[in-house]
């Protein structure tokens, strides 16, 4: 992209995704440190001060925690970029650091923050294997290097998704989280790529079948907008199911279809590999005897049922149990 070539592309991971993409902010943590606008713009003085809010602090933590700290307040500038992925509807953000650093003394932990335009926000599966391996890095904060060309790019209207396969993609050292979101966005990219239509019902079929449920495939090229017929026993109730496969985020009209082919006693399940725009999102949650499933909870259940699947689709999603290490934190 012509004109970017000055700006620095950053990455920030967060555990509140709703503040940074409801608040248009991004923000890290570090309370205890205060304002940092009071500490001398060097980074020695930042690991000084660092050292005495965290005396229990390991060196390399020292110079992680304060160089992160200092990037934020003085080397981000106004104008640069920021990705960020959330995990809440697993997408990339894209946007544009809007504000110098602030100092909120009244936010409840991430106290040091910076305004963002947000421009684009696109699912994962958009993105290349190195690209995301990059986004997944340890670190709260950091400039994004190896990728930046390609995150910059998706700002293009002529931006076409990645869908790059395993043999062709680059990757990068990747941490235990990094290694489950990587095998969660290689799941969602199989059934993105594999399954369209009819091969996606057939599939869901299977996974309903694997999690207990009678299921019977409506015939192709029916009128009443339901694909599966499930019960859990003999007895009902029956579940209607209706399968997209659709890459945009299903709105609301299209499970207002889906109600109107229920019966009373009838609850419905709508099955999607994209998500649900906002207010798709409330009728859902007006609408209890419908369930909505996105793409990050199929994945889910696909984990969770994957052994019994049936062998066509293992072999589609080829998967093998390891033991990954983790910290001691998260063990206990």
């Amino acid at each position: 992209m012509d004109g970017n070539d000055e700006k620095r592309v950053w990455g920030i991971h967060t555990m509140n995704d709703a503040l940074f993409l409801n608040d248009n902010i991004i923000a890290i943590g570090w309370r205890d440190m205060g304002d940092l606008k009071q500490i001398e713009g060097n980074r020695d003085s930042f690991k000084e001060r660092y050292n005495k809010v965290y005396p229990d602090s390991k060196k390399g933590a020292v110079a992680n925690g304060a160089g992160m700290l200092y990037r934020f307040v003085y080397d981000v500038q106004i104008g640069d970029y920021i990705v960020f992925p959330s995990k809440i509807d697993r997408r990339i953000n894209i946007g544009t650091i809007e504000s110098d650093y602030i100092y909120n003394p009244d936010a409840t932990e991430y106290v040091q923050q910076r305004k963002v335009k947000w421009l684009k926000h696109l699912p994962r599966t958009s993105f290349s294997q190195g690209a995301l391996y990059e986004v997944g890095s340890a670190l709260s904060f950091f400039a994004v290097k190896n990728y930046a060309d390609e995150y910059l790019n998706a700002l293009d209207k002529s931006f076409q998704k990645a869908m790059i396969s395993s043999e062709d993609d680059e990757s990068v050292g990747a941490t235990a989280d990094d290694i489950v979101e990587t095998t969660k966005d290689y799941i969602l990219k199989a059934l993105s790529k594999n399954l369209k239509g009819y091969e996606l019902e057939e599939f869901v079929a299977d996974l309903l079948s694997a999690m207990g449920y009678r299921t019977s495939i409506s015939a192709h090229g029916g009128d009443s907008g339901i694909d599966i017929t499930a019960y859990k026993d003999e007895l009902p109730p029956r579940i209607l199911v209706q399968v997209k496969s659709q890459d945009g985020d299903i709105k609301e009209t299209t499970i207002q279809s889906l109600k109107g082919a229920m019966h009373e006693g009838d609850y419905g399940l709508f099955v999607t590999l994209s998500s649900y725009t906002k207010n798709a999102q409330k009728y859902l949650e007006n609408t209890p005897i419908i369930k909505g499933i996105n793409g990050t909870e199929l994945v889910e259940l696909v984990l969770k049922y994957y052994d019994s699947l049936d062998e066509k689709y293992r072999k589609m999603i080829p998967l093998k149990m390891v033991y990954i290490p983790v910290s001691r934190d998260d063990a206990s």
